[in-house]
């Protein structure tokens, strides 16, 4: 399926949906340090549920770390600094969809390193900051994963 990459997230019942997410849909979460809490946080295991044991989960030390235990592997930012629609993009099995922290995204020293047409958007109107990071996360998700049939799913 498809690797999620957070990179620094700070609030732990958005990471606990986006564990419910992983194990829903068959990707591997990558958590890169340092996290803004605990991996036994009560609200990141109310907000995940009983999915944690279901959920393939990684902990980086570092945004080093995760690029050399992903490398090889096609990697997608999403970020609000983006002009590029997330849909133009063609998801393939195995690429790692990479978000930032809540609240400031992802750095732009980390930006750098991707190529344009490797940075995504999702819409909003012009007026908005940002969507929520779980609620990004499942978007493109979701559209990676229609891209490529929903590999996976029953029915």
């Amino acid at each position: 399926m498809f690797e999620i990459v957070i990179f620094e997230p700070e609030i732990p019942p958005n990471t606990g949906n986006i564990i419910r997410l992983a194990a829903n849909s068959g990707c591997r979460l990558h958590l890169v340090k340092p996290l803004g809490f605990e991996l036994g946080d009560a609200q990141l295991r109310r907000a995940g549920l009983d999915y944690h044991e279901y959920a393939t989960i990684k902990v980086h030390d570092n945004w080093a770390a995760l690029l050399l235990a992903l490398a090889g592997v096609r990697l997608w930012a999403f970020t609000t600094r983006a002009t590029r629609p997330y849909f133009e993009a063609r998801f393939e099995p195995g690429d790692a969809l990479v978000f930032g922290p809540e609240s400031r995204g992802l750095p732009v020293e980390i930006l750098d390193e991707f190529p344009e047409d490797r940075k995504l958007r999702l819409a909003m109107r012009p007026e908005s900051r940002s969507l929520n990071l779980s609620n990004t996360v499942a978007v493109a998700v979701y559209e990676a994963w229609r891209q490529n049939g929903f590999q996976g799913t029953k029915g």
